[in-house]
């Protein structure tokens, strides 16, 4: 047991590393290319690994959803997530859009009283209290002026917040295929719209890199699928923090970012509270749902596999009535 769950961490680590290294690649090209043109040519490419997912799912049925509404939010919220988040990593230091994107599980938690009819005690608000002074920290109003990447950054939250409670509401009735194609599907239509007024031609090198993108965002999802495979979601979930040590690392060795201690202090506020709501969470306090536990998403990666849907398909064809199960679903 042991043993499994220091293999669920080390691939969670290795999967959110690389899911660092995609974004720092993100930022670098967001010197030179707008981030809808970024978006576009990333999801494009990210395709052929798409196909090689639907090759191995085995649910039969259309792609038409179970819950169109339901699909359609989660959508739109992909949609405005990814574009907020790629514009945040071309504008600001990576630790800081970490920061940001680290209050998601307290706008989860929130978000699920609604949808998910989730009971939030005192413990928990104390815990969301706790991560909007972080963000105020990192902030830092009137200290320095509010941009639109520091808006975009607090989107990105927000919409993974809308994502992440969506797909827990929805994810035992849709199939991965439904919840992984219409996002790149919309992302590809309106990214290829805007595309037009902001393109800029690319040399064949850039486009090689936007190519890694895509492969960083597939592979850093397949670890995070193996992590949860190995590891219980407790031990899984909060290495996704790791991510402000490779942000920090990355920003101050290709970028010259040094994380001034307003992000410092502000992060380290917002990872305690995140922690907080996940320790609660998985021992039982008062989630009947555990939202935050059960994200498995990641922020801003549209090229990277629907986790949680993936993990569900397999843990139904390993039991016995695994066939039934999927025709209940379909039914329901």
């Amino acid at each position: 047991m042991q043993q499994s769950a220091l293999k669920g961490a080390f691939f969670a680590l290795l999967g959110f590393a690389v899911f660092s290294s995609h974004d720092a690649v993100i930022k670098y090209l967001g010197a030179d290319y707008a981030p809808f043109q970024i978006l576009f040519f990333s999801i494009l490419l990210s395709f052929p690994f798409a196909t090689l997912l639907l090759m191995r799912d085995k649910d039969a049925g259309t792609l038409r959803p179970k819950n169109p509404k339901w699909v359609a939010v989660r959508t739109i919220a992909m949609v405005i997530t990814s574009a907020s988040v790629f514009y945040a990593f071309s504008v600001l230091p990576l630790a800081q859009v970490y920061a940001f994107i680290f209050a998601a599980p307290m706008l989860i938690t929130v978000l699920s009283i609604p949808i998910l009819g989730e009971k939030v005690g005192v413990h928990r608000w104390a815990a969301v209290v706790l991560g909007l002074v972080g963000v105020m920290i990192v902030l830092r109003p009137g200290g320095e002026p509010l941009t639109l990447g520091h808006i975009a950054g607090l989107v990105a939250a927000a919409g993974h917040a809308v994502v992440s409670v969506v797909t827990r509401k929805i994810g035992q009735q849709e199939r991965a295929a439904v919840l992984m194609l219409y996002p790149m599907m919309t992302n590809i239509l309106l990214m290829g719209c805007i595309l037009p007024f902001v393109y800029k031609p690319m040399p064949i090198e850039h486009l090689g890199l936007l190519a890694i993108v895509s492969f960083l965002g597939f592979s850093g999802g397949l670890c995070v699928i193996a992590a949860y495979r190995f590891g219980d979601a407790a031990v899984v979930a909060p290495m996704q923090y790791s991510q402000i040590v490779w942000g920090s690392a990355f920003g101050f060795l290709f970028f010259a970012e040094t994380p001034d201690s307003a992000t410092g202090i502000g992060a380290a506020v917002i990872i305690a509270a995140g922690l907080y709501v996940v320790i609660r969470e998985s021992l039982g306090g008062g989630s009947k749902n555990t939202p935050v536990l059960r994200t498995r998403g990641r922020t801003g990666s549209p090229s990277s596999p629907n986790i949680g849907a993936i993990l569900r398909a397999q843990t139904e064809q390993a039991l016995p009535g695994h066939e039934a199960l999927a025709k209940a679903r379909k039914r329901n």
